[in-house]
C-alpha cells in the first residue's frame, strides 16, 4: 500500500492580505498528478482542508473538483479539523460516491475505514479522529460506566480507547493488516507556528504523544502509523513506546514564520508481507507559489540592485535607517510588488533589530503612519494615502486635509 499523507489545506486563507487562491490551484493540481505518477492508493487529509467553517464558494468549488479528479485515481480519507465546520463538512458523507470518506463524528472513530490496493484487496485500515472539542465531545463520549472530563487528553484518549476495542473485537480484529490513526490535536513536543489558531479550551490545549499507545494486542502494537494534523512544520513526534507519528504540516506557508520550513506531503509505504511493521516514509516537497523571505537592511542597500533576486516573493521587510526615510512605503513597494510588511527599526532600536527574533516588540510597524521627525503631519499623511491607495493626492486633496488638520489642532487646543 502506498498511502499518502497530508493536513491543513486552510482552502480560503490568505497571506497578510495576498490572495492565495493560485497557491491553492497549484497544490490541488500537483498532487492530482502526483496520485497518477505514484501510484498512490489512497490521499488521508488529517483536518482543516478549509480554513473556515463558512469557506468561500469558489475554495468549495475547488475542493469539489479536486476530490473528484483525485477519486478517479485513488481513495480519500478526510477528518475535520478546528477550522472546519464538522456539520458543514460532514453533510450527506453517507451519501458520497465510494472511495471518499469523511470523519467528522466522534462517535464513529472506531469505525475502520478499508483502504484497498490496486487489485482491489483490503490492504490498510484507518480510523479518522476529527479535532474534538472537549465541551462537545466529553459528553458525547461519556458512558454509564465512566465520564470524560472535558480537556483534549481525556476526549481524544476516550476515542481511543473506543478504537482499541474496535481493534480487538471489530470486524477486521484477527486481519493481519496495518492499521492507522489521524488525529487533528497539539500533541507534546511538536513545535508550532504563528499561523495556527492555538487549541485553547479549558486551559487545556495539548495532548501527550503516550497517549496513542494503545495496550498490545496478541503482543504486537495495535497502530502503525499516527497521521496528525494542526501544526504546520513538517515534523515527526517521538516519545518512548509510541507508534511512529509525524505531522504532514501544511502544504503552503501561511506566515512568515514558516519561511524556512520545507513544506512536503507524506508517502507511507507498507509491506506487503509484513504488515505489523511500520511504513517506509518519504517526503515529497510541495510545489512553491511564491517563496517568503526576510530582508533587513538600510533604506537605500534595499533598493539597490542587492535584493533585485528577491522582487517575485512574498516579503517581510525591516528598513535600518535612524530617521524614516520619506515615501519609504511607496519606494519599497513599487520596487517589491510582492511585499506584504514592511518596517521601520528607529535609531533606538536599530541595535535590537539587527538581533531580532520573531517578535516585534522593537519594531514600528510600518502603515505609512510613523514618519521621520523632520516630516510635517501633513506629509506623513499625504505619504499614508500614498501608501495604502496607491496613488498621490491630488490639489484639492492636498488642500482638504491642510484644512482638517488646522481644524482638528485647533479642537485640541480648546479642549
Amino acid at each position: 500500500m502506498r498511502i499518502l499523507h497530508t493536513s491543513d489545506w486552510h482552502l480560503g486563507r490568505s497571506l497578510r492580505g495576498a490572495d492565495l487562491t493560485p497557491a491553492f490551484t497549484q497544490w490541488c493540481d500537483y498532487l492530482v498528478q502526483l496520485v497518477k505518477d505514484e501510484k498512490i492508493d489512497a490521499v488521508l487529509i488529517a483536518g482543516d482542508i478549509y480554513d473556515r467553517g463558512v469557506p468561500p464558494v469558489l475554495m468549495v468549488e475547488l475542493l469539489s473538483q479536486t476530490l473528484h479528479r483525485l477519486l478517479e485515481h485513488t481513495q480519500v480519507v478526510i477528518t475535520s479539523g478546528n477550522h472546519d465546520s464538522p456539520g458543514r463538512l460532514g453533510f450527506a458523507s453517507e451519501l458520497l460516491r465510494a472511495g471518499l470518506y469523511i470523519r467528522t463524528n466522534a462517535a464513529a472513530c472506531s469505525q475502520a475505514i478499508p483502504l484497498r490496493n490496486a487489485v482491489g484487496e483490503i490492504g490498510a485500515l484507518v480510523y479518522g479522529i476529527p479535532y474534538l472539542d472537549p465541551y462537545l465531545e466529553s459528553s458525547r463520549l461519556s458512558t454509564s460506566k465512566e465520564e470524560v472530563a472535558r480537556s483534549h487528553s481525556a476526549v481524544v484518549g476516550a476515542a481511543l480507547k473506543n478504537i482499541h476495542r474496535s481493534i480487538k473485537n471489530g470486524e477486521y480484529a484477527t486481519a493481519p493488516l496495518p492499521r492507522i490513526v489521524m488525529a487533528h490535536a497539539f500533541v507534546t513536543g511538536g513545535e508550532s507556528s504563528d499561523s495556527e489558531v492555538d487549541l485553547h479550551i479549558g486551559g487545556v490545549d495539548s495532548v501527550p504523544a503516550s497517549i496513542f499507545h494503545l495496550p498490545a494486542i496478541n503482543d504486537q502494537e495495535p497502530l502503525n502509523y499516527i497521521a496528525l494534523g494542526h501544526l504546520h512544520s513538517p515534523q515527526k513526534i517521538t516519545a518512548k513506546q509510541a507508534p511512529l507519528m509525524r505531522y504532514s504540516g501544511s502544504p503552503i506557508a501561511f506566515s512568515f514564520s514558516e519561511e524556512h520550513h520545507k513544506k512536503s506531503s507524506v508517502l507511507l509505504e507498507f509491506a506487503e508481507n509484513s504488515p505489523e511493521l511500520p511504513p517506509k516514509i518519504t517526503l515529497l516537497p510541495s510545489p512553491v507559489y511564491r517563496p517568503l523571505a526576510t530582508l533587513q537592511d538600510s533604506y537605500d542597500a534595499l533598493l539597490s540592485a542587492k535584493y533585485d533576486s528577491y522582487q517575485e516573493h512574498f516579503l517581510r521587510i525591516y528598513v535600518q535607517d535612524a530617521q524614516r526615510p520619506l515615501n519609504m512605503n511607496a519606494n519599497l513597494r513599487r520596487k517589491f510588488p510582492y511585499a506584504l510588511e514592511i518596517y521601520h527599526l528607529g535609531a533606538e532600536n536599530t541595535a535590537q533589530g539587527e538581533n531580532r527574533g520573531n517578535g516585534e516588540t522593537a519594531v514600528q510597524k510600518n502603515s505609512g503612519i510613523s514618519a521621520p521627525s523632520r516630516a510635517s503631519a501633513q506629509e506623513i499623511l499625504e505619504e499614508f494615502f500614498l501608501a495604502n491607495g496607491a496613488a498621490a493626492l491630488a490639489k484639492k486633496e492636498k488642500e482638504l486635509l491642510d484644512v482638517l488638520w488646522r481644524k482638528a489642532q485647533q479642537e485640541e487646543q480648546e479642549l
